[in-house]
């Protein structure tokens, strides 16, 4: 019973380091963080509304679009590095279910591009 313990001792001491170091690092983080805002920062950024407005407020489908685009693009080099790193392992089905996969991301690629969310104003 004592080497099985032993032989856990480096994950219990991984895990407490990095409890310890992320609460360090937030304790930290609220002594040193600025509490009055700038207006600038907490302005109209990305999706262009105003930072503390209504939570319920509807918006304009192309956000939903350009996450839509940039997850199909996230997800095709997600698979697509291991898989090219072990392109002469995989064999035949491992190829084909890559096809399979890139069709389908193609599709999505071509749904984005017909409703536009490739031509911003």
């Amino acid at each position: 019973m004592d080497e099985l313990l032993r032989e856990y001792l480096p994950i219990l001491l991984f895990i407490g380091v990095s409890l310890g170091l992320g609460l360090i690092l937030m304790l930290s983080a609220l002594l040193v963080a600025p509490s009055n805002p700038d207006p600038e920062k907490v302005s109209a950024y990305e999706c262009g509304f105003n930072a503390f407005d209504d939570a319920r407020m509807k918006f304009d489908v192309r956000f939903y679009l350009v996450s839509i685009l940039f997850i199909i693009f996230d997800l095709e080099i997600a698979f697509l590095f291991p898989w090219a790193v072990a392109f002469k392992d995989v064999g035949l089905v491992g190829f084909w279910s890559m096809m399979v996969f890139l069709a389908v991301l193609t599709v999505g690629f071509a749904y984005e591009w017909k409703k536009g969310a490739l031509e911003w104003e």
